[in-house]
């Protein structure tokens, strides 16, 4: 290509041009950046610093010398939330949807805003009143979801259920805790007095289709299928069919190996009713060898000294401890021990202080005798499918804190 002369009279024009749009550019800035007050720049400062108490001080300033500035209070508004300070934040959400001239999209930003305020303020009506009217809206996803939430905590398992299809219509995502709430509505019609058995089966057979529709990976699908199982041998116990029960609990055993210290005491009652204890043990003596678990342990250790005595019990606690060491376990041998040791008059340990031995070893099994939730890291003694503390569904670990070490 030709080089042309013009060319040395085109670069400087085109050159200066930029210069002169940057310096319009910086003029603009710095004037805008003027009109800004003081206590703007202060309460960045503090947010910057972590001091957010003194940044809403600040802000509140700004806000009442400019109260056209819908951004400072969308920021005002979820600082009091983070805070705590409920009436403020809802206050200053309710100014924002008072004015006529707010636009569509910040007026729908505003409402989300006021009824996530309603839901952390424990005003779950109003809360559920705002989120309905946004399923239309952008925010109609996170809306879904925490409809979900309050349905869940409100225990309406019906409308839980409905607002999970909803949401699987907005987005393409397993939903686990689908099966969950069917399996709590087959719950609630076992407790019913009396039992309401055509609606518990009508909701399990809804959960054995939620599962089979894919809502979890597979660990999920694991958990949903124990929970089904177990509930469908509660509904069989109900309705006076033991070998349904014996059936379903056995499935536990089988295909989720890992939830079978849930069941272990359950299914040697359905034996011992059955008079086929001997047969109970040696099925649950089976599955601690397959799959050891503390729960199991103690069942077969207490069972096993009930129909043979002291020693062959002992024999099979000292193998299973030294291939699994497990205070807890000690522990729970030593309780079975003092239970039945008045009986019998036995004692595996001539001479040994077993409730000397209890009290000591008790002191630091109480710590490690817990479920807890791989979410959020909530405690408790006995196992729940929904977390109490984060309310997240099949994060607990069917062992308990020592065997998980």
């Amino acid at each position: 290509m030709d080089f042309e002369p013009w060319w040395l009279i085109f670069l400087p024009v085109v050159f200066g041009l930029g210069w002169l749009a940057a310096r319009v550019d910086i003029r603009q800035m710095l004037s805008e950046t003027r009109t800004l007050p003081d206590s703007y720049f202060r309460g960045l400062n503090f947010l910057l610093n972590e001091q957010p108490d003194r940044a809403i001080d600040a802000f509140v300033e700004v806000a009442k010398l400019d109260s056209e500035t819908t951004e400072l209070h969308f920021a005002l508004g979820s600082l009091f939330r983070r805070r705590g300070e409920m009436e403020r934040a809802i206050r200053v959400h309710q100014s924002l949807l008072s004015r006529s001239d707010l636009p569509n999209v910040e007026r729908e930003h505003a409402q989300h805003e006021l009824a996530q305020d309603f839901l952390k303020a424990g005003m779950l009506d109003r809360a559920e009143s705002g989120f309905e009217g946004l399923k239309e809206t952008r925010y109609a996803l996170p809306a879904m979801r925490s409809l979900i939430r309050i349905y869940e905590s409100e225990h309406d398992w019906p409308r839980a259920i409905e607002a999970v299809k909803t949401l699987r219509g907005l987005v393409d995502e397993p939903v686990p805790q689908l099966v969950h709430y069917h399996c709590e509505q087959a719950q609630m019609a076992l407790e019913r007095n009396p039992p309401d058995f055509n609606a518990a089966q009508v909701a399990l057979d809804a959960a054995d289709h939620a599962i089979e529709a894919g809502t979890g990976a597979a660990t999920a699908s694991k958990a949903s299928t124990a929970r089904v199982a177990m509930i469908r041998a509660q509904l069989a116990v109900k309705q006076g069919k033991p070998h349904e029960e014996r059936m379903h609990l056995r499935s536990v055993l089988s295909h989720m190996p890992e939830y079978g210290g849930l069941v272990a005491e359950s299914l040697l009652r359905n034996y011992r009713e059955a008079g086929q204890a001997d047969e109970g043990l040696a099925v649950l003596t089976q599955q601690y060898a397959q799959a050891p678990s503390l729960d199991v342990f103690d069942v077969v250790f207490r069972e096993m000294r009930a129909q043979h005595g002291v020693d062959p019990a002992w024999a099979f606690a000292r193998a299973a401890l030294a291939q699994h060491p497990s205070l807890l376990g000690l522990d729970r041998l030593i309780e079975a021990e003092l239970a039945t040791k008045g009986a019998s008059g036995e004692a595996p340990v001539p001479g040994a202080d077993l409730t000397l031995l209890r009290s000591l070893i008790h002191k630091h099994t109480q710590r490690l005798d817990r479920y807890a939730c791989r979410h959020c890291g909530f405690q408790a003694r006995r196992f729940y499918w929904q977390c109490p503390g984060c309310n997240s569904w099949e994060t607990y670990s069917p062992r308990r804190l020592e065997e998980l070490e």
